[in-house]
């Protein structure tokens, strides 16, 4: 099989959470247990960052592996989903695996892992092992997929955990409470090796404390640390000054990064660099501030509060759940404009309502369906939204709802694009 013809027998064979939901999901590690038995446990050969959360952890993961390339290490980075390309999910010092190694992998366990019969997120799992030991990467950062006790990458004994913010998303694979959701989370605590926990949230911080101290895991809330002094949009970056209450001393960090959501995972990027740095990795300062000004560049990383067009302005983000939603709309805020054009689409397995009474009314909507079969149905999502008060046509795809937003922008406008990952995806494809 030659590239696309692999990639068809995968997505067909598979199960793939990205395109179906839940059912791909599986909740135990025995699958991945046994597929990285059959590549010979490459995961235990490698130096690993393990990184959780309901919000930020792409972020996060990517701001780590941007500084740590800078410091002059060979790092592996796993994240999911990808937007345009497979080969998104797996990266090496922000070059994508090979078309040619995909298909030589799949060539050669394509029967045994047939046998396991794996979900496209495990598999995938085991290829990026394979790949970094391969490449013989200096420390591998592992994005969690969904949820952390279960998920796929638990397999591995990382250097360090971090853990970002907490906020109800999945709630019907990982419960319905943010209790629920944090116990998930707190499952990548393993015995012994620290963890940050990005954000210090009173309702939850209790079950990382105690889920560390049962592990004697030394555990450390970044936020109560540092405090976030200042932060503002400064030619196509974001300057945010920084306070360790350690030492009382200030910094200020300059993030190509823009959305406003960063300053809450850059304090437990830093948290987490510091303890890193106790684990014998050399990384200065230098190092960080160009890391972190650079991350777009040295990663790759597409979708967060992204600028498609100056002319129209035309702005993407991925969040997509209550919380990431919020963030959207205090980031719009930052902007002046005559009218915002809201083009929306959303999966069939999130509770709609939960975004939907937090959008703008005096916004043109656009309803869109994105091409994945999660999607909802653009009429369906209209008349969600009316309930809300919100107004706007209806599209069968992204690509037309987008053309419709810009024919209708008018100079001084706004038009936004988000809802969900799969739409920011079309968009950013077109």
């Amino acid at each position: 099989m030659n590239y696309n013809q692999t990639l068809d027998y995968l997505f067909s064979r598979l199960p793939m959470y990205q395109r179906v939901g839940a059912a791909a999901y599986k909740a135990d590690l025995k699958n991945t247990i046994a597929i990285c038995k059959v590549l010979g446990n490459p995961q235990t050969g490698l130096k690993c960052i393990h990184v959780a959360g309901t919000n930020g952890k792409g972020s996060t993961s990517h701001m780590l592996a941007a500084v740590l390339q800078k410091a002059g290490y060979k790092v592996g980075l796993y994240t999911s989903p990808h937007l345009i390309d497979f080969r998104e999910r797996v990266k090496v010092n922000g070059k994508l695996i090979s078309k040619d190694y995909i298909v030589e992998f799949v060539e050669k366990y394509k029967t045994k892992l047939e046998n396991i019969e794996p979900s496209f997120f495990e598999w995938s799992v085991g290829l990026a092992f394979d790949y970094f030991v391969h490449e013989e990467v200096d420390v591998a950062i592992m994005e969690v997929g969904l949820g952390g006790r279960l998920d796929s990458t638990n397999v591995i004994n990382p250097v360090v955990s971090i853990i970002t913010n907490i906020s109800f998303d999945h709630m019907n694979l990982l419960g319905d409470t943010l209790q629920k959701i944090a116990m998930e989370k707190a499952g990548i605590i393993k015995a012994r090796k620290p963890v940050v926990v990005s954000q210090y949230q009173p309702q939850i911080s209790q079950i990382f404390s105690d889920k560390a101290r049962e592990l004697k895991a030394p555990i450390q809330f970044a936020s109560k640390d540092y405090k976030v002094i200042e932060y503002k949009k400064e030619n196509n970056n974001l300057l945010v000054t920084v306070l360790s209450k350690k030492n009382n001393e200030t910094k200020t960090y300059q993030l190509d990064l823009t959305g406003t959501y960063q300053v809450k995972n850059l304090v437990g990027v830093i948290a987490a660099l510091n303890v890193i740095v106790e684990n014998g990795f050399i990384i200065n300062d230098d190092d960080i501030n160009n890391g972190l000004a650079n991350v777009i560049k040295l990663t790759g990383l597409n979708g967060r509060w992204q600028t498609i067009s100056e002319d129209p302005l035309v702005i993407c983000d991925a969040g997509h759940n209550e919380d990431g939603i919020k963030e959207v709309i205090e980031n719009l805020k930052t902007y002046s404009y005559k009218q915002l054009h809201f083009v929306l689409g959303v999966v069939n397995d999130k509770d709609v309502s939960s975004i939907l009474k937090l959008l703008p009314k005096d916004a043109t909507y656009y309803f869109a369906k994105a091409s994945v079969p999660r999607a909802l149905p653009e009429n369906e999502l209209k008349m969600k939204a009316e309930e809300f008060g919100l107004k706007g046509n209806i599209f069968s795809n992204v690509k037309e709802a987008l053309e419709a937003a810009k024919s209708n922008y008018k100079n001084g406008d706004l038009i936004f694009v988000g809802g969900s990952t799969f739409v920011v995806a079309d968009a950013l494809t077109l």
